[in-house]
């Protein structure tokens, strides 16, 4: 049986790697000249960036975490996390509820009371369970923590109504012990979000050195520029072509967004077709930014909730690995999400990089006279929205595939807001169910 995998991102590359350790003749098909899909990493005169947003390795599945881990070898470098969010000119350490002793003394006792409160209310019943995200950021951890930092950072990253968002997403945040709120407003150190205090990250060549670690043992079983136009089946066989090639496959697992695998699929039904156009996602921009100056400070990454801000996350690579940027010089990369049609899209790179440079110099982040270099990039899909819609129109996608017989995994395949950790497991588990089901 040979397996057709579209798209050679993360989750295209797992797919391979456990499809080739079970025995199973396979071909990736890449529509760019690498592989890698957002965890793409450049390198500008010494300085190496993830232009396709800052990544670094965690999981709560040890499992998992050990094998990424084990991929890179001796490439790689373990680092505790020192993250922050930049509120009122305030360092605030992450998550803010584990920082409220770092903000101002009135935000602070207003989040510490707000939060008893609510727990007071909820534990009476007289709290009804919250039916969008915003309501589930005020039920979660109350006035406070919601309207001085979740609600105005999410609203800045997602570029989408909080109360017509789903709580599909935020469900999986793990919510704060008591004990933890008031340790923390009271500047007792504790930490959220264990799962990611220490975290792995290439030595050597960024994030998409993974990538490559799972593309070493099968390069012949990847085919690169080999854009997608056409798929058809014809007597049991799926032809898949880019207008100048066909490759026959007997099976089909797609990783590639699920509107360029509908677009490229003959006779769609009208309600498929309408409901993957309104699955809805944000795109992402990000600024390399190089600096003249050794070592810059101790972050690993910084959250800017400020809508007057382009950025909503600052994130400094050469804290990650020193290896990233040249002796002496230090790195900065900003992400900053859009949505095709709005402001953002319609700056060029230069406006985009000269803005978030002076937004940054006011800030107190970097200094202007230290930059030396700057590249920008853009990603059409990056984050996938969880609209109150969102459930219904992915089943609608999902049970048509399903029919078809093609399998569609991964971030933008299971349509999922998926970690690089959850993204491998998903490839993991689809060579199971493919090993229970068929023989080599």
């Amino acid at each position: 049986m040979r397996i057709g995998i579209l798209g050679g991102g993360l989750a295209g590359l797992s797919l391979g790697y456990f499809l080739g350790k079970k025995g199973y003749d396979f071909a990736i098909l890449e529509k760019n000249t690498e592989t890698g899909g957002l965890l793409k990493s450049v390198n500008v005169e010494g300085f190496t960036f993830d232009v396709g947003g800052s990544h670094i390795i965690f999981s709560k599945d040890k499992e998992i975490l050990n094998f990424m881990v084990s991929l890179l070898g001796s490439n790689v470098v373990r680092n505790r996390r020192n993250t922050k969010i930049l509120y009122k000119g305030n360092y605030v350490k992450y998550p803010f509820e584990n920082g409220l002793a770092d903000l101002p003394k009135q935000d602070n006792f207003e989040c510490l009371y707000y939060f008893i409160q609510n727990l007071i209310a909820k534990e009476k019943g007289l709290l009804r369970p919250p039916k969008n995200m915003k309501e589930w950021f005020y039920y979660t951890f109350g006035k406070g923590i919601a309207e001085k930092y979740l609600i105005p950072y999410n609203e800045k990253i997602w570029k989408y109504p909080l109360d017509q968002m789903s709580t599909v997403w935020v469900e999986r945040i793990p919510q704060p012990p008591v004990e933890d709120i008031i340790k923390s407003s009271l500047g007792i150190p504790t930490e959220g979000y264990t799962h990611q205090l220490h975290f792995y990250y290439p030595k050597y060549g960024g994030i998409q050195s993974l990538a490559k670690a799972f593309e070493e043992p099968m390069k012949d079983k990847v085919i690169t520029n080999f854009a997608i136009k056409k798929i058809k089946k014809e007597d049991k066989k799926w032809i898949v072509s880019n207008g100048k090639r066909e490759l026959e496959f007997d099976k089909l697992i797609s990783t590639i967004p699920l509107q360029e695998l509908i677009n490229v699929l003959d006779d769609v039904p009208h309600e498929v077709e309408d409901a993957v156009n309104n699955l809805k996602f944000n795109s992402l921009i990000t600024i390399g930014i190089g600096l003249d100056k050794p070592k810059l400070n101790s972050l690993s990454w910084l959250y800017i909730p400020d809508k007057e801000i382009l950025t909503h996350r600052v994130s400094f690579p050469s804290n990650y690995s020193p290896y990233v940027a040249p002796e002496s010089k230090s790195s900065i990369l900003a992400e900053i999400t859009y949505r095709e049609g709005d402001k953002v899209s319609k700056m060029n790179d230069t406006e985009i990089a000269e803005r978030t440079i002076e937004e940054l110099n006011r800030l107190g982040i970097i200094k202007r006279d230290d930059v030396v270099l700057t590249t920008v990039y853009r990603f059409k899909y990056a984050y996938v929205i969880y609209d109150i819609e969102y459930k219904k129109q992915l089943k609608i996608v999902h049970n048509y595939l399903t029919k078809l017989g093609i399998t569609s995994t991964g971030r933008f395949g299971s349509w999922e807001y998926a970690n690089m950790d959850a993204v491998v497991k998903m490839a993991r588990d689809v060579t199971d169910w493919i090993q229970s089901n068929t023989n080599p």
